[in-house]
């Protein structure tokens, strides 16, 4: 080997003994500043130990059980009133107006009594229960519950949450579309109503026995308390029977027999269902016991037996017919009374009867006592209610009373309770029932009329066909598309509007849930008389009942 040769090795292992020592003194280096920098951070907890999330396990109960299946069938109804006479500025956003409404708070205590104590708890005013101290004329508008029955639309609901409204829609949990509904009855008696939205396969919730519940059982309710859709609670029925304390015999508070129960409820569950453990509807939410409007643990639901007993009417009638043999009597059940009039320990003093009701027509008189009916003893006044109430108008009842200490028996004939107490009885609106006859005619809530070739010539309009707009229906289909006033139709899903037969004939061949669009003139901003036409195209889809 050259002496160059061994040179050049000398300085390549040279090379490599440098490399080698450089890279484990990084090593080294490494792992010294590695562990000093754990060490500091475990200096702050040393005895520590990292959590760890576990894999996720369903824990399930019967409560879970009860909202997972009742979820589908609860829905939350909103509703709008605007009365016919007020004009609400024009081509706001519907629901941008509906919060500028002033509301008074619910929450503020009244000095009312057992009256103003008891609350029909609706979500914010409006409906058939107007925000306290709200004038009656003012738009309003409210939230509530209620419970899908029927697979084809069918909902329970109360009476309270859509009497007198406007508009009503129906929002499902895990949908966001609101479905337009319509109402097929209510009955003021009982404060419930059956109202139907264009949705088939619904899921129905089972209905229960409500006459098998016992103080004591587990109570669950669901609905949209504050407009929380689908919220649960669960409590207990705390009692059976319980009558609401009412100074008049005759408001509907006679048929109303509540199962109270401390599961909360709050405004905007009024209408939703009240479950059992089974999760079965067992009751509808209708009021709450309350000083300041909110939950203090008093709520009470009219029993389903009940429920389904006006169900069923309205859905074959369309109302509920109760009997009545036109008497009042007092409210308390004095014993001293009896005693002095009748010289019996029970009974009902007759404090009125109408005049040719069915009682004055058999011979009834005030001051009698009714003992009994049919042969059954009757005790208190809820006693003659429960069984008049229960009998087919029509049909012959045996009255026992006692006059002057002397009983006697009428044959009493039951009349019909609304028409003998139709003071009572004044009815709420039904929705769309302040249309005008022309403007139902119309369907969509719009008046129309053709246009003269005077008029025509004087507004500048360079058309042949089209008609005017001359009414729109505050709360209607047309209203929601914001057409107004004084707009032409030009044409209709496209086919061409000449006159207001057309307008009938292409409505005719639509139903719910069909799309609709318009073509309409309308005049520019600023413009007066013969001024500028812009073109507008609102569209939507033909809500139920229309």
């Amino acid at each position: 080997m050259s002496f160059y040769d061994k040179v050049r090795r000398q300085k390549i292992l040279s090379f490599s003994l440098i490399l080698f020592t450089l890279a484990i003194g990084i090593l080294i280096g490494t792992v010294v500043q590695t562990g000093a920098k754990a060490a500091k951070e475990q200096n702050v907890a040393p005895d520590a130990t990292p959590l760890t999330i576990p894999s996720p396990v369903a824990m399930q109960n019967e409560f879970s059980k009860i909202a997972k299946r009742l979820e589908p069938s609860v829905v939350n109804i909103s509703t709008e009133y605007i009365p016919k006479k007020v004009t609400v500025a024009p081509r706001q956003n519907p629901n941008l107006r509906r919060r500028q409404q002033p509301q008074q708070d619910e929450d503020q205590p009244d000095d009312n009594g057992m009256q103003g104590f008891l609350r029909q708890f609706l979500g914010g005013g409006g409906g058939g229960a107007m925000p306290f101290g709200e004038p009656q004329d003012a738009p309003s508008a409210a939230l509530g519950s209620g419970v899908v029955v029927d697979k084809n639309g069918y909902i329970l609901t109360n009476n309270h949450v859509v009497d007198k409204a406007t508009r009503i829609k129906v929002k499902f949990t895990d949908d966001p579309t609101e479905y337009p509904a319509t109402v097929i009855g209510t009955d003021s008696d009982t404060d419930l109503a059956v109202i139907h939205v264009d949705k088939k396969n619904l899921i129905a919730a089972k209905i229960g026995n409500s006459d098998a519940l016992q103080v004591g059982d587990w109570a669950v309710a669901i609905g949209s308390p504050f407009g929380f859709n689908a919220t649960v609670t669960a409590g207990i029925i705390s009692a059976l029977s319980r009558d609401i304390p009412d100074t008049e015999n005759l408001t509907g508070r006679s048929f109303q027999h509540f199962i109270q129960t401390d599961a909360a409820i709050n405004p905007g569950n009024s209408g939703g269902p009240l479950l059992n453990i089974n999760g079965e509807v067992v009751g509808i939410n209708t009021m709450i016991a309350s000083r300041s409007g909110g939950y203090q643990g008093i709520g009470f639901a009219m029993p389903i037996n009940a429920a389904v007993k006006v169900y069923n009417e309205i859905i074959r009638e369309g109302h509920v017919t109760r009997g009545s043999i036109g008497i009042t009597f007092l409210a308390d059940d004095s014993k001293d009374r009896l005693t002095v009039y009748a010289g019996a320990d029970h009974g009902v003093f007759v404090k009125e009867v109408t005049k040719d009701g069915p009682a004055e027509k058999a011979g009834v008189k005030e001051e009698d006592v009714v003992t009994s009916i049919n042969g059954k003893p009757i005790k208190v006044g809820q006693d003659l209610i429960d069984i008049v109430a229960d009998s087919p108008v029509g049909s012959t009842l045996k009255l026992g009373i006692i006059r002057d200490k002397k009983p006697i028996t009428l044959d009493v004939v039951v009349g019909d309770r609304t028409r003998i107490f139709a003071s009572l009885y004044g009815g709420g609106a039904k929705v769309g029932s302040d249309r005008t006859p022309e403007a139902a005619q119309m369907k969509f809530g719009i008046s129309v009329a053709p246009i003269r070739p005077t008029d025509r010539d004087q507004m500048g309009l360079n058309i042949k066909g089209g008609v005017q707009i001359t009414d729109v229906v505050d709360g209607s289909f047309a209203y929601d598309l914001d057409l107004r006033k004084g707009d032409v139709i030009v044409d209709l899903n496209r086919q061409p509007v000449n006159g207001t037969d057309d307008i009938r004939r292409i409505q005719g061949n639509l139903k719910s849930g069909d799309p609709v669009a318009f073509h309409i003139l309308r005049q520019a901003p600023g413009s007066r008389g013969g001024g500028d036409w812009v073109s507008v195209y609102p569209a939507g889809r033909v809500p139920e009942g229309n």
